[in-house]
């Protein structure tokens, strides 16, 4: 009995509250666990506290807003660079999901997601600024494709992987399962963009 109770407990607190609440627990005479959300007696402890988690459609309309909001940015830089809006686009919903001020653990920021290197090597000051980033990530992927014979699938491994990974393996993409997976979505995203971009 005492293991359904902490299986119980366990399972209980590991799951993710749409609300954001704590959980409190009380133990009755008879040995009953009670938990609850709401106590009504100072009897009951507290024994976890959630976080507010946002609901999927708060996520994609985040998602949509911050779209929205760096288009013209996006559009114009991708124009100047002679490269397709929807690739960029394609590229930055990968990345960041919009979110011009993402930071990965590896110490990518930005939209594009440029590490401190690609950003001094493109003269972006400001890794965090929309403009200067998408223009840095343009450049770097212009780049690529320049270096790998416009093959999208090299362009957008390196992008990931860093072209010296690229070039290791032979010109294939390098059999890490982040820069295949980043390349298929990538290129998921970039054939719905081009659907309506």
């Amino acid at each position: 009995m005492q293991i359904k109770r902490t299986l119980s407990i366990g399972v209980l607190i590991s799951l993710p509250l749409a609300a954001g609440a704590d959980i409190y627990k009380y133990v009755d005479n008879s040995g009953r666990v009670n938990l609850v959300d709401n106590p009504v007696t100072e009897k009951y402890t507290r024994i976890a506290t959630t976080r507010r988690v946002r609901s999927e459609s708060a996520v994609y309309g985040r998602l949509a807003e911050n779209r929205v909001a760096h288009s013209s940015t996006i559009n114009l830089v991708a124009k100047s660079h002679q490269l397709p809006s929807a690739l960029i686009h394609a590229v930055i919903s990968a990345e960041s999901g919009y979110d011009a001020d993402a930071v990965s653990s590896a110490g990518a920021v930005g939209l594009m997601q440029l590490m401190p290197a690609t950003a001094k090597r493109y003269g972006v000051g400001n890794r965090r600024d929309p403009h200067s980033n998408v223009l840095g990530g343009t450049r770097y992927l212009k780049d690529l494709l320049e270096m790998f014979d416009n093959d999208l699938v090299l362009a957008l491994a390196a992008y990931n992987a860093g072209e010296n990974a690229i070039i290791k393996y032979g010109h294939q993409i390098p059999p890490y399962e982040e820069t295949r997976s980043y390349v298929r979505r990538v290129l998921k995203y970039y054939n719905d963009y081009k659907k309506f971009m």
